[in-house]
């Protein structure tokens, strides 16, 4: 059912986002990376948009099309071990705020 796929993407992209937060913090993430990071940050928390968010549905695209496409290609270029320690840090805080997790 779409409503699964759904929420199967979300808690992907949740726990990508959280990786890509864990990374900021690793001295060993690439500059570029992690200036990637803030302006994809920046950008949807942004009131100055391509669509304004005043425009309901049409407003948001763009900032859900940006993070969707965005947090995978910034995460695939992580270093391995960079990688490594910011989706164990995600996956344990999300543990954490849900012990029921299946």
């Amino acid at each position: 059912m779409w409503i699964d796929r759904f929420w199967r993407f979300a808690k992907t992209v949740g726990r990508d986002g959280l990786a890509l937060l864990f990374a900021l913090r690793d001295p060993q993430t690439p500059r570029a990376l992690k200036l990637a990071t803030v302006a994809l940050a920046f950008y949807v928390i942004s009131p100055i948009d391509l669509l304004p968010d005043i425009a309901f549905l049409v407003g948001w695209t763009d900032d859900l099309a940006l993070l969707a496409l965005g947090i995978p290609f910034l995460t695939r270029r992580l270093p391995l071990g960079v990688s490594h320690r910011a989706f164990e840090q995600a996956d344990r805080l999300i543990a954490r705020l849900n012990p029921r997790r299946t």
